[in-house]
């Protein structure tokens, strides 16, 4: 393996203390020097040799780092990123990448013209139920697909104090640019881009500016029919992922655990890591001769957030094509501002 890749992160608020530095520490492709913590100095209590800048120019006037996290609120990630390029960093960028599509063409631009890496971080490509899910769908036993539902949900009645996230005058702001990500990414990630598709949004809780519900329906080649959904006033829980084809069904829950056993302080590199709890199998129904039901149970694989950083050393050090590509993101971003 060539020299670690040294990186910075430009913020230690949730997503850097959960779904970044962790992964950093732990991979040996990766130097963790420095984040940005501009009044609590939280990090050095989990990472003692840590240099923790009080601005984001000081930590881009680090001339050892190389690669620069961009997890700022969604409305900078486009400044961010572009200015820690044009400071000479690659960049691994927080979803949404952008609030437009011609934001999305400004920042890759921008590295084409600075001759550095754009990288998109979507985590839940690396899911233990998408995993799964996706091995059931590439093995053919469902047949012709005809129907695919996501969902991602939620129950928080209460304003998020994230002003980002809940200010109408705020680019990317609300549950479509949050959630909604993931899930445009996930079928995204599977089928490609759609031949069509509707969008319809919501807003329920009492005082909120901006969507806390919403519904795609993509449609696709040969009838097949991917409706994406998520809510935060879902009270009960429902099955995240639940797929008919011509020859069976699959239904599995959404219960990935990566991000309760990182927010613990459970490091990647334990042996336990990504592993779901017994009994949270899918369940796979397929119709055999004459009509006969045969029902068995799906194991999830075990979640992966750490092939992101993987392919990030890869795409880095050996100019390897990132797996979330720019026409994957820019596909995403065209529906989400629609």
């Amino acid at each position: 393996m060539a020299k670690p890749i040294v990186t910075g992160l430009m913020a230690y608020g949730m997503s850097g203390r959960i779904f970044h530095a962790p992964f950093i520490h732990t991979n040996p492709g990766f130097t963790l020097k420095a984040i940005v913590e501009r009044s609590q100095k939280k990090a050095a209590a989990v990472y003692p040799d840590i240099i923790s800048y009080d601005s984001i120019d000081e930590l881009l006037n680090d001339t050892e780092i190389e690669l620069i996290i961009v997890n700022t609120p969604n409305n900078l990630h486009l400044e961010h990123a572009i200015k820690a390029m044009r400071a000479g960093k690659h960049v691994l960028v927080e979803k949404p990448a952008a609030a437009t599509v011609e934001q999305v063409k400004e920042l890759f631009d921008v590295g084409r013209e600075t001759d550095k890496h754009v990288m998109i971080y979507q985590n839940r490509r690396y899911d233990s139920g998408f995993i799964s899910t996706k091995k059931v769908i590439e093995s053919g036993r469902l047949g012709t697909l005809q129907e695919v539902i996501f969902r991602l949900d939620r129950y928080k009645m209460q304003i998020n104090v994230k002003a980002f996230k809940e200010t109408k005058e705020t680019p990317a702001n609300g549950l479509v640019y949050d959630l909604g990500a993931h899930l445009v990414d996930n079928a995204i990630a599977l089928f490609g881009k759609p031949l069509s598709y509707n969008k319809t949004v919501g807003i329920y809780r009492e005082g909120s500016e901006v969507p806390d519900y919403f519904f795609f329906h993509l449609i696709y080649p040969n009838q097949l029919n991917v409706f994406l959904t998520s809510g935060l006033l879902i009270a009960q829980e429902q099955p995240g992922f639940i797929l008919n084809g011509t020859l069976g069904s699959l239904v599995k829950t959404r219960t990935d655990v990566q991000e309760a056993q990182l927010d613990k302080g459970m490091m990647p590199d334990d042996a336990a890591y990504g592993i779901e709890p017994e009994g949270k199998d899918g369940v796979l129904t397929i119709v055999g001769v004459d009509n006969v039901k045969n029902t068995e149970l799906v194991p999830s694989d075990k979640g992966g957030y750490m092939q992101i950083f993987d392919a990030v050393y890869h795409t880095v050090r050996n100019n390897a094509l990132y797996p979330v590509t720019e026409e994957q993101i820019a596909w995403q971003i065209e529906m989400l501002e629609a």
